[in-house]
């Protein structure tokens, strides 16, 4: 069954947003280092269960625009077949497939 496999967290003020995380639940947070600096900087979030287990994993970076809301990324073996799915559920797709080097593929819905 396709699960969450990595979330979003889009800040206006990545540094306050990285400290508030990082205290609130003691997530990791590391500048990933394919990141392109300014406002293009990326940070890999780590967080752990109450186990100290390695757990869903995330990314931060500077919110582009007002309406850009955090995001959940969820996998499927392919994002054309689920993209037609969408749209037969009267979803819509809102920006072509986009290749995430070294990942694979994103497609944002509605």
């Amino acid at each position: 069954m396709p699960t969450v496999f990595h979330f979003e967290i889009l800040a206006d003020d990545v540094e306050r947003s990285k400290k508030f995380y990082s205290d609130l639940f003691g997530w990791k947070i590391d500048k990933w280092p394919g990141s392109t600096g300014g406002d293009k900087e990326y940070w890999m979030i780590t967080t752990t269960d109450e186990n100290g287990n390695k757990a869903l994993g995330g990314g931060m970076t500077k919110r582009q625009m007002s309406q850009h809301q955090n995001t959940n990324f969820i996998d499927v073996k392919s994002v054309d077949e689920r993209s037609s799915k969408v749209q037969q559920l009267e979803g819509k797709v809102v920006v072509p497939k986009m290749s995430v080097p070294g990942m694979g593929y994103i497609k944002p819905y509605l």
